[in-house]
Formats: C-alpha cells, sequence, structure tokens
C-alpha cells in the first residue's frame, strides 16, 4: 500500500474512533481506545488529540471553513489569521457562502486582474495527496473554453484545507435568468445547449465536474453562460492509475443534483454530470426540481433520491404559474419529446440515460429543429431487449438471419424514401424558384404583356413584392431575400440590402436553428454588408461567427467554409490588418485551389489577396496576382466585364504609385469604359473609376478635367453611402490635391479635414488612411509656410505609417522627406538632412528617378548639404538631377 492509501486509511479510523469515543467521559474515552486500538499508542495519542482539541469549542471541525476563512482574513483576528493577503490576491470583500465554501472578490496585485477565491467547507487533503491535488488543478487549468470559468491557480491550506483562484463572472444562475427574461423553451433549450457544450468539452479533456447545479452556471448580461466551479470537479481516471476510492470525506456534490450512483458512493463519470443537467434541464421547464427536499432529514432525502420516480416536467408546469415555467404556447406534442430530453437524461439507471452529453445535445439539436429524438421511453420494446440480455445465447442465433433480412430492406427502404423526399423538395423548389423568375420579368399588367423596358431596379423592387407573398413557402422566401439583398448590395443601394439580409437570417433561424450552414452563410454576407457600410468592427464579428459555425457543422473543404474564410480576409484588408489578411486569403486561396479548374472563387480569392498585398506595400507580388488574373476573368467573363476592369484599375495604381502616370491613366480609362457601360454612369463603380482616373489626371497637371469628374464621383458617392464613408473620403482627398497643386490651399484644408474626421470615425486612430488624411493637412500647412505646424504633424504620421505599414514603405519615405523640407525652411539642416535622406533612401529603391518625390528630395539634399558646407554629398545628387534634367529634355524633344 502507497503513502497515500496509508494517509487516507489511517484517516478513517482516527475518525472513526473519534465518533466512538466523543459521547463517551473522560477515564471511558482511554479504556475504549485502549480496547479499540490495540495497543497502538500513536493511534490512542492521535484520537485523544482530536477530543481534546473537540472539547475546547473551538476547533476546525465545529467552526466550518466559512469561520476559519473569515479569520484569516479578518485584519482585526488573532495575528495567526489576521491577513487578507493569499499568496498574490488581495482579498477585497466576501461574494458568498454555500454548503461546499466561502467565496471572495479579490484582486492580482501585479496584474490588478479581479478574481474569485474559494475556500472548500469540511474538505482535507493529507500531505501525499496533496501533490496529486497540484497535478489535477494543473491539468484542469487548461480547459480553455469560451463557456467555462478559467481555474487560475489552487492549493491548500496549512491544514490541507483546497482553495482555488477562477476567473470572476458577473451574472445571475440559469434558473433565475431564464424567470427574470420569460425565456421561451427554445431560448432556455439554447442556453442549456451552451452548458451542455461546455461541459462535454470537459468530458473530451477526462474531467467531469460532479456538482453541476444553476449556481455553478452564470449567465452574464450579454446572454452568454460561464460554468463554475470546475476547480473541484474530479479527473477521469485514466488506464494506468485507478482513484483512490478509499476515503469519502470529500464527497463535493449537492444532492439535489447528485445522481444516485454519487449518493450511494459508488463511482462517477460522464452519466453522473449527465444526470445532473437532466435535473437543471427539469428545473428549466417545470419551475422546480422534481423533489422537495427542504424539511427531510438525510436519510429520508436519501430515499426519495434513489427510489422515487420523478413527475413528468410537463405535468408540474401546467400546475405552476408565474416566470419560472415554460411558455405556455408550447404544444403537447412539443412536450412529450421535453418530457423524454428530461426524463431520460435523469434516470436512475445509468445504463438508461444518454450515454454521454454528446448524445443529449443531440437530441435537443433533433426538437429545435422539429426531428425525431433518438431517445425512446419505457416500453415493450425496452423490455424485450432486456430479455435478449439475458438471453443471449440461446436467442442470438435464432434472430441473426431475420435481422440481416430486416435490416437490408429498412435500410434501402429508408434511403429510397429520403432520396425519393429530397428529389421532390427539390423539384418542388426550383418549380417555385422559375415561377417567380418568370413572374418577376412580367409586366405589371398581364394583360398587357410583359414591359417594354424593364431596368435592374424595377425587376428587384418587383422580386422583393414577390418574395414577400412566399410566406407558405419559408426556406424559398429566405433564398430569395438573400439573393435579392446581395443584388442591392452590388447596386449601392446598401439600406434594401440591409433589411432583406437582415430578413434572410431571421427566416433561417427560425426554420433551422441558430448554428445550421445557412444560418452561418447569412451571417458572413450580413458581415461583408456590413464591411461595405463601413461598420467594421460589426462586420468581422458576424462574419467569424458564420466561420465559427460553418468549421463545426461543414467538412474541411467544404466550399463554404473557403468562402467565410475569403470574406474574413476581405473585412480583415478593410480594418487595415494587411499581414492578417494575406494568411486568412492565402488560406482561401489554398483551399480553392485543391482541384484544376479556374473557379470564380479562386480568382476572386487572388483577387483580394492581390489587393492586400497592394495595401502592404508589395507591389512586385501584387502586380505579379493581377497579370495572373486578368486572363483568367477574360477567359471566364469575356473582355468587357466589370471583373476585367477590377484588374485593370489595379494595375493602373501600381503604375500611379510608381510614378508611371500616363499608363496609369490609359489603364483607368479602359476600366472607366468596360464599368459605366455595365453599371450605368450614377453606379458606385463609375464613382470609384472616375475617382481613380481623377487621380492620374493630377498627377499630371490636368487640374480642371480631375475637379471634374471628382465632383460628380463624390455626389454619386454621398447619395449612396453618407456624408461619413472612407469612399467619400477617398474623393475628398482627390479634390483637396488637387486644390493644393494649384496653390489654393483655403479650398484645400476643409477637404482633408473633413476626411481625416472620416477616418477617425470609421477606423479609430491607428489607420493608415488617417495617417494619410494628416500628412495631406501638414502639407497645406506647408504650402502656408506654417513650418512648425506642419513638422509636429508629420512626426505624427511618420508614427502612423511606420506603425501601420512599414517603415520603409513609400508614404513612409515620402513622410520623412515632407518633414525634412519644414526642418529645412525653419534652418535647421541638420534635422533635415537626416529625415530627407532616410525618405530618400526608402523610395530610389522602390521609384522611377523621375518621380516628383525624388526630385523634390535631391533638390533639398543638395540645399541642406551646401549649407552643413559637404559639397561632395552635395555634387552627387547635383550630378543626379542634372542626368534627369537632361532626359527629360531629350525626351520632350523626341
Amino acid at each position: 500500500m502507497d503513502s497515500e492509501k496509508m494517509d487516507s486509511a489511517r484517516w478513517e479510523r482516527i475518525q472513526s474512533l473519534f465518533h466512538g469515543a466523543v459521547d463517551l467521559r473522560g477515564s471511558e474515552q482511554r479504556t475504549f481506545l485502549s480496547s479499540a486500538c490495540g495497543g497502538d499508542q500513536a493511534l490512542i495519542a492521535d484520537v485523544l488529540a482530536l477530543l481534546e482539541e473537540d472539547a475546547k469549542g473551538n476547533s476546525l471541525l465545529d467552526r466550518g471553513m466559512a469561520e476559519v476563512a473569515r479569520q484569516m482574513l479578518d485584519t482585526a483576528a488573532s495575528p495567526s489569521f489576521g491577513t487578507q493577503q493569499f499568496g498574490k490576491y488581495r482579498i477585497q470583500r466576501l461574494l458568498g457562502e454555500g454548503g461546499m465554501g466561502v467565496v471572495y472578490l479579490a484582486e492580482r496585485e501585479d496584474l490588478h486582474d479581479l478574481v474569485a477565491i474559494k475556500i472548500l467547507r469540511d474538505a482535507w487533503l493529507s500531505p501525499a495527496r496533496r501533490e496529486r491535488f497540484a497535478s489535477e488543478q494543473r491539468t484542469l487549468a487548461q480547459l480553455n473554453h469560451a463557456s467555462i470559468a478559467r481555474l487560475y491557480d489552487a492549493d491548500t491550506l496549512p491544514d490541507g484545507t483546497p482553495w482555488f483562484v477562477m476567473e470572476y463572472v458577473e451574472g445571475i444562475p440559469l434558473t433565475e435568468y431564464c424567470s427574470a427574461n420569460w425565456c421561451s423553451t427554445e431560448e432556455r433549450l439554447e442556453l442549456f445547449r451552451s452548458v451542455c457544450e461546455a461541459v462535454q468539452y470537459a468530458h473530451r479533456h477526462a474531467v467531469i465536474h460532479r456538482d453541476l447545479k444553476p449556481s455553478n452556471i452564470l449567465v452574464k448580461p450579454d446572454g452568454s453562460v460561464r460554468l463554475l466551479d470546475f476547480g473541484i470537479s474530479k479527473q477521469l481516471p485514466s488506464l494506468d492509475r485507478p482513484v483512490d476510492q478509499t476515503r469519502t470525506g470529500l464527497r463535493m456534490m449537492t444532492p439535489a443534483y447528485a445522481s444516485p450512483e454519487e449518493i450511494r458512493g459508488e463511482p462517477v463519470g460522464v452519466h453522473t454530470d449527465v444526470y445532473s443537467l437532466g435535473m437543471i434541464l427539469y428545473e428549466l421547464l417545470a419551475g422546480r426540481l422534481p423533489y422537495n427536499l427542504s424539511s427531510k432529514t438525510p436519510s429520508e432525502a436519501e430515499t426519495i433520491l434513489l427510489e422515487h420516480e420523478p413527475e413528468r416536467p410537463s405535468l408540474v408546469s401546467q400546475r405552476l404559474a408565474g416566470p419560472g415555467r415554460v411558455a405556455p404556447s408550447t404544444s403537447k406534442a412539443a412536450w412529450a419529446d421535453l418530457d423524454v430530453l428530461c426524463l431520460t437524461a435523469m434516470h436512475k439507471d445509468a445504463q438508461r440515460r444518454y450515454r454521454s452529453v454528446e448524445a443529449l445535445v443531440r437530441d435537443i439539436d433533433h426538437y429545435l429543429k422539429g426531428e425525431p429524438l433518438e431517445a425512446r421511453r419505457d416500453s415493450a420494446g425496452y423490455r424485450l431487449r432486456k430479455f435478449v440480455t439475458r438471453n443471449r445465447r440461446a436467442v442470438s442465433t435464432a434472430v441473426v438471419l431475420f435481422a440481416v433480412v430486416v435490416g437490408i430492406v429498412a435500410f434501402f427502404t429508408i434511403r429510397l424514401a429520403i432520396a425519393r423526399n429530397a428529389a421532390l423538395a427539390e423539384a418542388a423548389r426550383t418549380q417555385r424558384i422559375q415561377h417567380f423568375m418568370f413572374s418577376l420579368f412580367q409586366g405589371g399588367d398581364k394583360s398587357a404583356g410583359p414591359a417594354d423596358s424593364l431596368r435592374v431596379v424595377t425587376l428587384l423592387d418587383r422580386g422583393v413584392k414577390e418574395a414577400r407573398s412566399l410566406d407558405g413557402e419559408p426556406a424559398v422566401q429566405a433564398e430569395l431575400y438573400q439573393t435579392l439583398g446581395s443584388i442591392y448590395q452590388k447596386l449601392g443601394k446598401l439600406d434594401q440590402a440591409d433589411s432583406l439580409l437582415s430578413l434572410a437570417l431571421r427566416e433561417r433561424k427560425s426554420l433551422f436553428g441558430s448554428d445550421h450552414p445557412q444560418v452561418a452563410e447569412s451571417l458572413v454576407l450580413l458581415g461583408l454588408l456590413r464591411a461595405a457600410q463601413a461598420q467594421l468592427e460589426e462586420a468581422e464579428r458576424s462574419v467569424r461567427e458564420g466561420l465559427e459555425m460553418s468549421k463545426l457543422r461543414l467538412p474541411p473543404n467544404h466550399p463554404s467554409l473557403a468562402k467565410a474564410i475569403f470574406a474574413l480576409g476581405k473585412v480583415q484588408e478593410e480594418r487595415g490588418a494587411y499581414e492578417k489578411a494575406i494568411k486568412t486569403l492565402d488560406e482561401a486561396v489554398r483551399l480553392q485551389s485543391a482541384g484544376s479548374a479556374e473557379t470564380p472563387e479562386l480568382a476572386d480569392s487572388l483577387h483580394e489577396l492581390a489587393n492586400a498585398h497592394f495595401y502592404a506595400g508589395h507591389y512586385d507580388t501584387s502586380e505579379s496576382l493581377n497579370q495572373r488574373l486578368l486572363p483568367m476573368y477574360r477567359r471566364m467573363y469575356g473582355d468587357s466585364h466589370p471583373r476585367v476592369a477590377d484588374i485593370l484599375i489595379n494595375l493602373g495604381a501600381i503604375k500611379l504609385d510608381r510614378g508611371h502616370y500616363p499608363e496609369a491613366e490609359k489603364l483607368d480609362r479602359q476600366a472607366l469604359e468596360i464599368v459605366e457601360a455595365w453599371y450605368g454612369r450614377d453606379s458606385l463603380e463609375t464613382a470609384s473609376d472616375l475617382t481613380l482616373l481623377a487621380r492620374a489626371l493630377v498627377y499630371q497637371g490636368r487640374y480642371s478635367e480631375a475637379v471634374d469628374l471628382l465632383q460628380q464621383s463624390l455626389l454619386i458617392k454621398e447619395r449612396a453611402y453618407g456624408r461619413v464613408h472612407p469612399s467619400v473620403a477617398s474623393s475628398l482627398n482627390e479634390l483637396g490635391n488637387t486644390a493644393s497643386r494649384q496653390g489654393n490651399y483655403d479650398a484645400a484644408e476643409p477637404y482633408f479635414q473633413r476626411m481625416a474626421d472620416i477616418y477617425r470615425a470609421v477606423y479609430g486612430e491607428h489607420h493608415y488612411l488617417l495617417a494619410t488624411a494628416l500628412s495631406n493637412l501638414a502639407s497645406v500647412y506647408m504650402g502656408r509656410k506654417e513650418w512648425a505646424r506642419a513638422e509636429k504633424i508629420f512626426r505624427q504620421v511618420i508614427s502612423l505609417y511606420t506603425e501601420t505599414q512599414s517603415a520603409t514603405h513609400i508614404n513612409t519615405g515620402i513622410a520623412r522627406i515632407k518633414l525634412g523640407r519644414t526642418l529645412l525652411r525653419q534652418q535647421r539642416p541638420s534635422d533635415a538632412e537626416v529625415e530627407t535622406r532616410a525618405g530618400y533612401d526608402i523610395l530610389v529603391k522602390q521609384m522611377e528617378p523621375k518621380v516628383s518625390w525624388l526630385v523634390n528630395g535631391r533638390k533639398d539634399l543638395i540645399e541642406e548639404y551646401d549649407l552643413l558646407q559637404q559639397p561632395e554629398n552635395a555634387a552627387k545628387f547635383r550630378e543626379e538631377l542634372a542626368k534627369i534634367q537632361s532626359e527629360n529634355q531629350a525626351a520632350a524633344r523626341r
């Protein structure tokens, strides 16, 4: 026997002798112990010490852990317990106490995090068991699930009493939350399902809870659940290390929710937690527990829990009134299934319960989807199965052949029925959508025949009206809402898109439950709409929710999973997290490249990946991806499709940033011609391309042409997006640049100021686009010769560009050249040379030598080196400048 079992067995012996002697007089106690201990003087001494302590009336056994904890944490108490410090945790106040322990709110002094510290009542660990206790708690601390309160730390007091440091959760018990919020049956089951998922997660990590009850399940204000007290759970026994079952002093359970086998002291396991979950579900549905133990003695309570069968929750609920009961609208058929759910989970025979929490969750899902439950009530069939089990050898030979034949027939009958029903449903759905499309293109007056001219928006508005009439076919209706909403979004009609996509999501949740793949699809599409509306935080939250749902419900190679990953990458790109977006989009491309065919989905992911590389400053990679995409899109869609225009725009943007302005203009005009013919003059796509073309014209000094295009673009965007949107800011930027280049700084300043305000409102204080707006605003102050004001903003701009793009990005280089000039104009040539030279070294590696930024940088460096009396350095840049000027003159003569 190892030392742990020896300690445990001895302690059990001491407890037994103590209880046998405690009611005897002093001399009688010694006589009793001498006889009972067989001359073991050490054992006699241990029991006498315990009796002596008990006689004082203030032993740990008499006082209970709540009192001990108060003494330990009361600064006015005796010196031995006068502390509010628990290691690195300082106690702040008492949170509560219950049958198992006392809980305090504490603060971790080094991190200032709030935690909950729980000290267990009537619990004790021998010195030999403490190391195993610590090892088990390290394992439990690894539980990382959104619905499980984290266990941060655990230890024992000097007397062996365990204590735990847990995540502090602000919330109310599950049953109280459901009562206070008048939750429906479905809402209660959804919350309960979250609890089950957390317990199932723990079971997969070989951990059972053993004390599941509503007070250990808190619902936070946002409606999410947290399970508490996993820190006092029991690790499932491993195959090579049986759990010590000798000691019974540490029986962590609440009788009202404890399983019969736990009350009997039998081994616990997954089935123990399943029973407790069944009791919780019963209380959620019926409004109270099945047994009233409040006035019962322990033996009476044990008899009830072990022998009395619970009343069906449906009958209890019908008798109760008030917010604790399930909604009276619950049908009789629905209650029949709820009764099965409850009573199967909390069956007194562990073999007849759900075999796992996963099985319980499956039946919850079946109920929520209106499908048959896997569980069945006790019946003649069940008794027959038990008979077969008892007489297996005699029966098995006789039935095996019959079972095979019946099984084969049943299998194919069911498969054919399922296939037939699916085919009929799909045919009906297809026929309904065909009818919808025919009606869509029908004129408003049937006698007049089809309309002579059908605009896209007219068709869409007619389609929405038709879709709203399909209340009897909600699945088709939801699909049409989603399709029509997506088309409205592409046309820039975001309010209509929002209404329809939100309707589709609600319809699908109502039809399929909250975690169905079709719900995930709707969440992803709604997230992309939120990105278009510049609601980027909500966009990422919606897309991530849909993605996680897809990961749980779909195989790894499912196309919808790749679409959700693509959507996340697109939203990350919109938020300026380019490196994250590149990583995410690379994963989408990998999934979509599994086959050999060129698909539109693969092309779209490559397109977005090219955009992310462009914004991250990886021009070579972006150009390579766009050159790969151009023939791919032409093969898929033809030469005059907007997808082709997108690639031309991208290639033009790269040419523009590298200083090839005429080439950029040529590409932009090709793209505009395609887009305008496809979408019309007043579309958002046209507005975007007008802005890009205007930018190329501005860099070539053709200002009046550019301003005309930019004003057109701004009006279109404000009609579609409102006044606060990144796309509106893009047009304001170009208008400000145009005014600045013409020397009209008073006109430029409000454009740039409004642009900065939009980017702050949308992206916050840490985004490269805000740096761009501020840089342009500082350039206005340079134009006014307000050098100190410009210097202050340029330093902020350089810091932002370095943080959000990189220290060697083109934008960083341009900003440093501008800062150098402000310092030069303040007669600070030494400081100016540092910034100008750094900016020049960044740009010269990435731009053509004749680009204006480099030309102006050389001029500034010449002036700075002359002032610093460094003629050799000045001569080097004079030579470079002269060479560029000579080449420009030669080109002009040609």
